[in-house]
Parts: structure tokens; C-alpha cells; sequence
């Protein structure tokens, strides 16, 4: 906490509400859509529900396919399958790790040609990383398929509007590829330093203030939108779809999703900090950096020119043959010395109850149907990804321990 937050729960326990809805809730929704330049907000129980909500405006349904990442956190997919839809996980790339544009065109490309195109595209801002929104939407604008920025991990995150030249990246059969470098991008209409909120510029955008997110109001979620519509209508759903008349009426199914007064209060106070948590989280990360940039077999995340991510977790690889041991050696090194670090995520398509690799012994009643293009950039990110600690409240004492045992692992 940051200590500004008891002020707005005082507010809300003087105002008796305590429940869902409110006077805080509506000013933090208010005070989101501020901050971020997006016009329209909904504050909500949960990130996922918030992805939840966008899909469900959108009309995804039973049998529509939806373009997602592959290298995410599970709650950004979990909605499709919510709605009966077929994810479609889409490869990263390797300058931002997140979902790659020239794969996601050549996918909408073939699935054009076929006559069967996606109900929206769901790119993810991996640990607070922008994706290439800008590219990304001007590939599904020619096909007018919708986009949802899952921009859980990265409030305070900002990137340059800008686009890529027409230059293909080599096959995404190489997971070594490289791809195209900021040289390569060119302006739009955007001048120079006008940077935007990560997820401003998609159809809807999804965050989250999970107890582990760089602000936090111990659990919940906002969706974002410039279309007012699509807002009222996923704040209707979110209130069990109640009609306007004075007795409960319902012409279609909602859901419980509400952001709790109190927890809004939470909200706005943490929102007030979140400058702050970003330049931390960017000093803790130039820290590691300065430290371990120069140590052969490790890599840090990349952060291109026209991205200013909120480095929400300081992400390294370890290459094993260079380095003298793999991320799960150094993994393990840490955890015996009691610094907790983790493997980055595991992607979708890697993941049991998909079935897509037949891992491990799941009945087919718990298998969904899966597709996925490329794969392998994420899964070598995966083997080689390791999130280090990067909390705020660390202090260079703390860094430096880290530092020392990855240091001492790689020259057992």
C-alpha cells in the first residue's frame, strides 16, 4: 500500500456503501480512464472477467476461432473457452516476446482465403511490455476483425505509435529468428514523444489489479473502451444483465462481476502511486542490468525504441551452454536461499488441459480444441526464462543477494 488509500476507504465506510457500486467505484473508474486517455471504463471483479465481458460485446460464441498469445498468463485465454470459441495461439517475436504481426498476417491472410475468419484478435503486453499494437491493428483493420489489448501486466506502460515497414521476418520454423529492429519502423501521424497508454488504440482493453500487479486492489479488473456502447453493455452484463425497471428484469444472461466500493477506494489510491511504482520497478531493472548485462549466457528482456514498458518483472535468459547452468538450476539456487523466482509462463499451447502435445494423461473430457501457428520462439523463451524479484520495496542489499547467487551458480 502507499498510504494514500485509507483516506477513500474512510470515504467509502462514511458513506455507507460497502457492496458493489458506489461512489469510489465510480470515481475510480473516472480517474482510470483519465490517467490512461481511454475514454469509457468499467471497473470489475477481475482482469478475467473484464476479458470476459469484451469477448462476450464482441458476439463470440460457440465455434468462432479467437487469435490469441501463446506466451501469456492463462486467464487471457481461459474467456474463450469460456464462451465455447477455439483459441488460435499465435508465436512471439523476439524484439518484444509478444504476439508476432507478421505471423498474425500471414494467419489472417490464409484464414481469409478460406472464408473463415476470427471474431477478434487478443494480443498479450507480456510483463508490462507493449506489444506492436499499432501493427497489429492495421492488419485486422483490412479484415475487420476486432482487437483486445490484454494490458493485465502493464498499467503505466507506454509505447510510440508507430509501424513497421512492409519487411518480412524470416520463417517462424526458426526460433532463433530475429526480427525486425526499431530502424525498421517508421512514424504514423503520431509525432515525436507523444506517447500512449498501453492498450489505448484496440477495440477494448483489459487490466488487471491482481494482489501481485504493480498496483493492486487485492483482486480486480477494469475494461477499457473508446466505444461507449460496448462499455454500457459490458456494465449492464456485469450487474447480472439487470434491465432498467424498478423490479428485476432480464432479457439476457449476466454475471456477478462488480468492483466492490471498498476495493475501488483501494483503487485510487494506488493509482496515485503508480508513476512511482513504474520508475521503480525501471531502477530495479537497470540494477540487474548493470550487474548481470555484461555476464555471458544472459540476456534481459528487450524494450524496443518505441516501447517504454513498466518492467512489471525483470525477465532474464540463460543460455546453459554459455552460462555453465540452465534456468532451473539457477531457479532452484535461489529458491534454496530462500529469493523466489520463476520460470516466465508456460505457453498456451504447451499447457496439459489443451492437449495440443498430448503431455500428460488428461481425459478427453478436459482437452479443448486447440490451433496454433509457430510455437516454437515461445517455447524457447520458456526454456530459457527466468522472472527475478523485483517488488518495489526491494533494496540494493536485497538485488545484490540475487545477483550473487546467480553469479555463483553459473560458475559451479
Amino acid at each position: 500500500m502507499g498510504g494514500g488509500e485509507l483516506r477513500f476507504i474512510r470515504e467509502a465506510f462514511e458513506s455507507n456503501y460497502i457492496a458493489p457500486l458506489g461512489p469510489q467505484v465510480d470515481a475510480f473508474e473516472r480517474e482510470f480512464a483519465e490517467y490512461t486517455g481511454i475514454r469509457h471504463c468499467v471497473a470489475v471483479s477481475s482482469g478475467t472477467a473484464a476479458m470476459h465481458l469484451a469477448l462476450r460485446c464482441l458476439g463470440v460464441g460457440q465455434g468462432d476461432e479467437v487469435f490469441a498469445s501463446t506466451l501469456t498468463f492463462i486467464g487471457s485465454v481461459t474467456p474463450i473457452v469460456f464462451q465455447g470459441a477455439v483459441p488460435v495461439f499465435i508465436d512471439s517475436e523476439l524484439e518484444t516476446w509478444n504476439m508476432d504481426p507478421y505471423l498474425l498476417e500471414e494467419e489472417l491472410e490464409r484464414c481469409a482465403r478460406k472464408g473463415r475468419l476470427p471474431k477478434a484478435v487478443v494480443p498479450t503486453d507480456l510483463y508490462g511490455q507493449c506489444c506492436d499494437l499499432p501493427r497489429i491493428m492495421e492488419i485486422c483493420k483490412r479484415y475487420e476483425v476486432p482487437v483486445i489489448c490484454d494490458s493485465a501486466e502493464s498499467l503505466g506502460a507506454r509505447y510510440l505509435p508507430q509501424r513497421r515497414k512492409d519487411a518480412k521476418s524470416k520463417l517462424a520454423t526458426d526460433p532463433h529468428r530475429h526480427t525486425q529492429t526499431s530502424k525498421d519502423y517508421e512514424k504514423t501521424d503520431v509525432g515525436e514523444g507523444q506517447w500512449v497508454h498501453a492498450g489505448k488504440g484496440a477495440k477494448a482493453a483489459v487490466y488487471s489489479f491482481n494482489g501481485n500487479k504493480i498496483i493492486t486492489t487485492s483482486g480486480g479488473g477494469m475494461l477499457a473502451s473508446d466505444d461507449e456502447g460496448l462499455i454500457e453493455h459490458a456494465r449492464r452484463l456485469s450487474q447480472q444483465a439487470r434491465e432498467d425497471f424498478p423490479h428485476y428484469e432480464h432479457v439476457e444472461i449476466g454475471y456477478n462481476y462488480r468492483l466492490s466500493n471498498v476495493l475501488a477506494a483501494i483503487g485510487r489510491g494506488q493509482l496515485r502511486v503508480l508513476d512511482d511504482r513504474v520508475r521503480r520497478k525501471r531502477e530495479i531493472f537497470e540494477y540487474y542490468r548493470g550487474a548481470l548485462g555484461g555476464v555471458a549466457g544472459i540476456e534481459f528482456m528487450p524494450e524496443p525504441e518505441w516501447s517504454r514498458a513498466n518492467r512489471w518483472l525483470t525477465v532474464i535468459l540463460i543460455t546453459p551452454e554459455v552460462f555453465g547452468a540452465d534456468r532451473e538450476a539457477v531457479r532452484l539456487a535461489l529458491e534454496k536461499g530462500n529469493i523466489e523466482a520463476r520460470p516466465v509462463w508456460k505457453p498456451m499451447h504447451l499447457q496439459p488441459v489443451f492437449g495440443y502435445r498430448e503431455q500428460r494423461a488428461v481425459s478427453s473430457e478436459q482437452k479443448y480444441p486447440v490451433r496454433v501457428v509457430g510455437g516454437e520462439v515461445a517455447e524457447d523463451l520458456f526454456e530459457r526464462g527466468l522472472c527475478l524479484p523485483s517488488g518495489t520495496a526491494m533494496t540494493e542489499g536485497n538485488q545484490d543477494r540475487v545477483i550473487e547467487t546467480i553469479l555463483k551458480r553459473g560458475r559451479q
